[in-house]
């Protein structure tokens, strides 16, 4: 998988509210109404990602949860990343 430009990155990122490109990586946060939402969220996006079998790196403390996709492989953002990115997005969008 080709690591994308900076130019690339950003032109994908229009169309995603509330990522950001930081230090190699796409980056985003949600807050949830309780801990079980937030957690129910991750059990959905961990079903997809392993069917990607491309993995967030993630933090959840009770209600709200930090995503952070980067290919590692790559050395950086790559399309998986954005593609992921998108699923994330609709299961959100869903709850």
């Amino acid at each position: 998988m080709k690591k994308l430009s900076e130019k690339e990155i950003e032109q994908q990122l229009a169309g995603l509210d509330g990522w950001e490109f930081n230090d190699d990586g796409i980056e985003t946060s949600f807050e949830f109404e309780h801990f079980k939402d937030a957690f129910s969220v991750m059990t959905r996006i961990a079903f997809e990602a392993e069917l990607q079998q491309h993995h967030p790196d993630w933090t959840n403390v009770y209600n709200k949860l930090f995503i952070r996709l980067s290919t590692h492989d790559a050395g950086g953002v790559t399309q998986n990343d954005f593609d992921l990115a998108k699923i994330i997005e609709g299961i959100v969008e869903s709850e």
